[in-house]
């Protein structure tokens, strides 16, 4: 790929969406959760990413849009659980998802897809959110 062809994906700057800008009504329990709402932020993040990357890589979007989407998800449903080893199961998911979401970005970046500063704010949140889920998986 030559360096016209490449394109540096520059997602916007942090997209920073607190969740009372998403959600209208009443406040459930997952909502209130730190690692929820970091993981809405990133999922706005990865979404801009993911309209940026140049044609020809569909399944590396596709595999970063489902997740990431995933992380969310699968952090409501461990809330919704009411055994502990059920709700660790649904964490570590979604620890799972994070780190996956990671190693993705890490590929755009030895593909030439992205600079490794494009990239930064998302393996920032991604860190952030890994740290915490760990701690929710126990």
């Amino acid at each position: 790929m030559g360096r016209r062809d490449r394109i540096r994906a520059r997602p916007r700057a942090l997209v920073h969406v607190h969740i009372s800008e998403v959600i209208m009504e009443a406040t459930l329990s997952h909502e209130k959760l730190d690692a929820y709402q970091v993981a809405v932020q990133f999922l706005a993040w990865s979404t801009h990413l993911v309209r940026s990357l140049p044609r020809g890589h569909a399944a590396l979007a596709d595999q970063l849009r489902r997740a990431s989407l995933s992380i969310p998800l699968s952090i409501a449903e461990a809330v919704g659980k009411t055994a502990g080893p059920d709700r660790a199961r649904y964490f570590a998911y979604a620890r799972g998802s994070s780190l996956e979401c990671a190693a993705i970005l890490d590929a755009c970046n030895v593909l030439g897809l992205i600079d490794k500063d494009a990239s930064s704010p998302g393996k920032q949140l991604l860190v952030r959110l890994a740290s915490m889920l760990s701690k929710l998986c126990r």
